[in-house]
């Protein structure tokens, strides 16, 4: 036991960079906009379909409105081939990405399911690992949890 403590007081003395790489992940990078690293997960991307571009644009307001959402891209024209009681479909639709909290997805998904015209809505969400920083920090800040600096564009 006695011979370990060299190799512990050595590795205390490691910066946290190295200590990092010898761990496998990347050290964190302070926000330039916050002061503060962004906690991976902490956004996350949400996706939804809609029938058309009308009911997406109405579902994209409301949920920036409600700061459920800090954007809302519309990418129109998708081909989605999915089973449905039975039969294979395909149908034309409009994919929403949605930029918001991960602690939102619940509330972003009830809202949309209590909107959305369809019987059964595709609401899932993937949590973002990295990116930028700024960009990053503005979604938080426009849905709620960091206190207001100034603002980035989406």
């Amino acid at each position: 036991m006695p011979a370990l403590l060299p190799v512990v007081y050595r590795l205390l003395l490691l910066p946290r960079a190295l200590l990092s790489m010898a761990s496998g992940s990347p050290p964190s990078q302070p926000s330039p906009a916050s002061g503060s690293a962004y906690v991976a997960g902490s956004v996350s991307a949400a996706f939804v379909t809609c029938p058309n571009e009308k009911v997406a644009k109405e579902i994209a307001r409301a949920v920036v409105e409600k700061h459920l959402a800090a954007c809302v891209n519309l990418i129109p024209q998708i081909t989605s081939i999915y089973e449905w009681k039975g039969k294979i479909e395909e149908d034309s639709e409009v994919l929403m990405m949605i930029k918001t909290q991960s602690s939102l997805v619940p509330a972003l998904t009830d809202f949309v399911r209590s909107v959305h015209p369809y019987e059964v809505a595709e609401v899932i969400a993937l949590p973002v690992e990295q990116g930028n920083s700024p960009y990053l920090h503005w979604v938080r800040q426009v849905t709620g949890s960091v206190p207001e600096s100034g603002t980035a564009p989406p």
